[in-house]
């Protein structure tokens, strides 16, 4: 499949479809084959490729995968991820999130190759940060995705609006205005995400 898109000058994700849905490993080598793209696909097949990350989402985006790959080697339990990595869902879907953390127990039940490849599992913890060219709306949905697919814990980060948003299993999301910092319950119990950089980021 050979597509052409002016990603540099695109500020939106570009949403399609291909005639027969991909299987799992031809959605891997497609991503393969286009490397330099950032490419998810959702639940019912759609396939979706963001634009770039400016600099203040890039800074924002690195500063929050800093803090919980900080505690996460502190705590021991698990291993954090950041934005590049992929998760195959149980729904079919195929997502990255900005950064997430996983209990090691669940990593050791996957073999060698698995590693190598997109992670046939859901995170346990994931946070998502929006972008200058997100909508909040779509950056919910794919949280609803990532709670309806297994994961226990979310936050969702509204930067410019200065708001967040925490998922739990089994209720709405709580919505808190201006946080000074978010602190991690249940599983990443101990966690403690300071905001201040997130809301004036100091480039």
């Amino acid at each position: 499949m050979q597509l052409v898109w002016d990603v540099a000058e695109s500020r939106v994700p570009l949403y399609f479809r291909t005639e027969q849905q991909m299987t799992d490993d031809e959605f891997y080598q497609f991503c393969q084959r286009n490397a330099d793209l950032r490419i998810e696909r959702t639940a019912e097949g759609e396939i979706i490729i963001m634009p770039g990350t400016g600099g203040i989402t890039g800074y924002r985006n690195n500063h929050l995968s800093m803090q919980l790959m900080a505690w996460s080697l502190r705590d021991g339990r698990g291993v954090a991820f950041d934005s590049s990595t992929q998760f195959r869902l149980p729904s079919g879907a195929s997502m990255m999130p900005d950064a997430c953390w996983i209990e090691r127990g669940r990593l050791a039940q996957l073999t060698a190759e698995e590693k190598r490849r997109f992670l046939p599992l859901c995170p346990d913890f994931v946070v998502e940060l929006t972008s200058p060219s997100d909508r909040l709306s779509q950056v919910q949905k794919k949280m609803r995705q990532w709670m309806a697919d297994g994961t226990r814990i979310g936050w969702l980060i509204d930067a410019d609006n200065r708001a967040a948003y925490i998922y739990r299993q089994g209720q709405d999301p709580e919505r808190l205005v201006a946080p000074e910092r978010l602190s991690g319950e249940g599983l990443v119990q101990g966690l403690v995400l300071e905001l201040a950089e997130i809301w004036d980021p100091s480039l």
